[in-house]
């Protein structure tokens, strides 16, 4: 099929001054969030997104994965000069990455509206957990074998998946995964994450994008604003100790699963309300 899909109507108002300053809004914050955790940015921009832009779970998701490319192009940047990126690592996790982000994007297209958002709910409460109840260490450094090589192949496959279902940048899985499973550096991590990000959300992008389900304006107004902001926000990683770090993203990430939470089951009930009106 082609064109905007059903489940994704017109966003109300979007020729407003409102709607794009709501956009850079989101950018801003994403970028910020980027640059800080290497998340991308897209677990806080899709729930934005649907909240501020009145945008459905699948355009939102296909959205703020467009948005996650630019951002993830600074942001590893700025870890490359200060050092913190593991780019054998990173090729290893980029390979799966590819292949996991078209089977995200084609999912994306076939998962029902009210399953992703419960999927995303549950991923974001089992990520905060994660944060919150486990210490990152720095300095620690990683012994390469050909066991490890494949690891990285895997989890840059389920890395690849959850992008383009869920239209993030992937790091929410990939920065734990390295800390507590690789023992790399935290910031080694979230450098080496923010690069994979590349080339996994443009393939995802293309996918969406010829599926129909990504808003190429919305996303390119909210990539610059996130671009921009991933700058200061990576640099205020570098300073922030790890620990606070683990704990902050924990924290935000239950502060937002909660937003959705709220959000979805209003929505039960209104499909419940108006059985016509469920999404496919």
């Amino acid at each position: 099929m082609s064109g905007v899909k059903e489940s994704s109507p017109p966003v109300p108002g979007a020729a407003g001054t409102g709607f794009w300053i709501v956009l850079i809004g989101v950018g801003v914050v994403g970028g910020l969030l980027s640059g800080l955790f290497a998340i991308g940015g897209g677990i806080i921009m899709v729930p934005l997104l649907m909240a501020l832009a009145n945008f459905d779970q699948r355009r939102a998701a296909a959205t703020s994965l467009a948005a996650i490319v630019p951002a993830s192009v600074v942001g590893s940047t700025t870890y490359l000069l200060a050092g913190e990126i593991d780019l054998l690592a990173g090729f290893f996790i980029a390979v799966g990455g590819i292949v996991g982000a078209l089977l995200g994007s084609a999912l994306l297209k076939r998962i029902p509206i009210v399953w992703l958002r419960w999927m995303f709910i549950v991923f974001t409460l089992l990520v905060a957990a994660r944060m919150v109840l486990v210490s990152p260490v720095r300095g620690e450094s990683l012994e390469f074998s050909a066991l490890v090589a494949l690891g990285y192949v895997v989890l840059g496959l389920a890395m690849g998946i959850l992008s383009g279902l869920f239209g993030i940048g992937g790091g929410i899985i990939v920065v734990p995964a390295l800390i507590g499973i690789f023992a790399i550096s935290d910031l080694i991590a979230k450098g080496t994450s923010l690069l994979v990000m590349i080339p996994t959300s443009a393939i995802g992008t293309g996918a969406n994008w010829r599926a129909g389900t990504v808003d190429v304006g919305a996303g390119l107004i909210v990539g610059v604003a996130a671009t921009a902001a991933s700058i200061p926000g990576a640099a205020l990683a570098l300073a922030l100790p790890a620990r606070l770090s683990g704990i902050l993203f924990g924290l935000l990430l239950l502060v937002v699963a909660a937003q959705l939470t709220v959000r979805a089951v209003r929505s039960s009930r209104a499909a419940r309300a108006s059985p016509s009106e469920v999404a496919p």
